[in-house]
């Protein structure tokens, strides 16, 4: 595929664009937009990157708009800001999440609000406030950024894999609703990446998280793999093969033998 086959798109909006798979969408879809907007709590690496965008790609326009996305009014205050700059996003990536790894009888609650608000309320509040402006103009895309755990009960990260059940869930029945618009809606389920997400999630500084690290991709792959499914108008994407073969097993099985492999699953480290 040349890049005359991909979508591109007039402005992107990347949620949790300081680091990780957020700053890989941002660097990947320079190639692809006129305009990027970047959002994510840390203002000073937002602008960072705004930076190196800029020098790498100066035709790209980069917007930064620094927003706790956790917070309903600083949701409300980046949807307005865009009004304020007539920006009619094209392309959503629901990109901003975070994990808690534990027990959930002993996690703090402060941070299981915070990741609920972020991961679920926080998606759906903006893929609700910017898909009208995508149906008026005809055109648009939702990528929403799930996980491998979206399919799976997975014991201390219960919150974290119900959170992500949820993203799988709501993107494939937004997808069927938007079908008569011309909008794609792909759920983007990675299975282990290195980024700061496991820094977040554990609860203190000694504790490391059961990664099984044969099957960790790449946030590079993870990216390119999950454009080249929304090139191809998919519903759902496991990036890289090893991952697609998980959740191919993952779905076969019955929950009984789903239960008796969480329970057996490795649960400190």
């Amino acid at each position: 595929m040349g890049m005359s086959d991909h979508l591109m798109f007039s402005t992107a909006l990347i949620t949790g664009a300081s680091s990780g798979l957020g700053e890989e969408y941002a660097i990947q879809l320079a190639l692809r937009s006129k305009h990027l907007v970047l959002t994510a709590r840390r203002e000073d690496l937002l602008r960072g990157l705004a930076d190196r965008i800029r020098n790498a790609h100066p035709r790209v326009e980069v917007t930064v708009i620094a927003a706790d996305l956790v917070l309903p009014e600083e949701r409300l205050r980046l949807v307005e800001e865009l009004i304020h700059r007539s920006l009619v996003p094209d392309l959503l990536v629901n990109n901003a999440g975070m994990g808690d790894y534990g027990e959930f009888a002993s996690a703090d609650w402060g941070k299981l609000e915070s990741m609920i608000r972020l991961n679920m309320e926080a998606l759906t509040h903006l893929t609700h406030a910017l898909l009208p402006g995508m149906i008026r103009q005809g055109r648009g895309a939702v990528m929403n950024v799930s996980s491998l755990a979206s399919l799976l009960p997975i014991p201390d990260f219960a919150v974290y894999a119900a959170t992500k059940a949820y993203v799988t869930s709501f993107s494939e029945a937004l997808r069927i609703e938007l079908r008569d618009h011309g909008i794609p809606v792909l759920a983007v389920c990675p299975g282990p990446v290195h980024t700061g997400f496991g820094e977040v999630a554990r609860r203190s500084p000694d504790s490391k998280l059961p990664v099984a690290e044969a099957f960790c991709v790449p946030k590079e792959q993870v990216v390119a793999e999950s454009l080249m499914a929304l090139d191809r108008n998919r519903a759902r994407v496991f990036p890289s093969l090893k991952v697609a073969a998980a959740a191919l097993v993952i779905s076969a099985l019955p929950i009984v033998l789903l239960r008796l492999a969480m329970a057996n699953r490795p649960r400190r480290s």
